[in-house]
């Protein structure tokens, strides 16, 4: 199957479940020889997580195609956070107040706003990044008021041995607690239940291009 028939039957799956669910292709790794055709087809959002790779990646093609929406979904180090402002569309991997700081003021040096995806750690597993959930209100606050950081939604990355469907209505509530709309979750294999659990956003790799090497 080629990557336009995957992608177009993960559109149907999701269709028939909320038609405004936004599917970010996870291009990481892949060279856009590979994503060129989704491009030609007309989709927009691409997800990666190394601001090296999509210097490297996506530089060129970005400035005659101002209407692909990069996302980072990966860990961001504040030592990249310029990188990122100046690439990025998205940022779903916001979790400290140092990264916030940065990332203001690299907004105000670029005159440019992006869109923030707080990342939770709902599972509050010792070495996934994320903000924990008791924190949540009060950075959600910080980057909201002190930075003046367009902050949309939550993301989260269920662990492995999790329940997916456990942790996306616990982070659902969450959500609602904060009165945010987007929510950043689910991926090739548990992207229904995502969706049925109230995710506006899904992040797909695997289920378009097939596992990587």
């Amino acid at each position: 199957m080629s990557v336009l028939e995957s992608l177009k039957k993960i559109k149907e799956n999701v269709n028939q479940i909320n038609k405004k669910v936004e599917i970010i292709v996870v291009s990481k790794t892949f060279s856009l020889d590979k994503v060129q055709p989704l491009i030609n087809s007309g989709h927009i959002h691409y997800g990666e997580n190394k601001v090296q790779e999509v210097k490297e990646k996506w530089s060129q093609y970005l400035d005659n195609n101002s209407n692909i929406k990069l996302h980072m979904i990966g860990r961001l180090q504040t030592n990249k956070a310029y990188d990122a402002v100046k690439l990025f569309d998205y940022v779903h991997s916001l979790d400290n107040e140092k990264l916030a700081i940065k990332l203001s003021l690299y907004e105000k040096d670029l005159s440019k706003k992006l869109k923030y995806f707080i990342q939770v750690n709902v599972d509050d597993e010792v070495h996934k990044s994320g903000i924990a959930p008791d924190k949540l209100k009060d950075f959600f606050k910080f980057c909201k008021i002190d930075c003046d950081l367009n902050v949309i939604g939550l993301m989260c990355l269920p662990s492995i041995n999790s329940d997916p469907s456990i942790v996306f209505s616990k982070f659902k509530v969450l959500a609602k607690d904060l009165n945010i709309a987007e929510l950043s979750m689910g991926m090739s294999g548990d992207y229904k239940i995502a969706i049925q659990n109230g995710a506006t956003f899904i992040r797909i790799g695997s289920g378009i291009f097939g596992n990587r090497d």
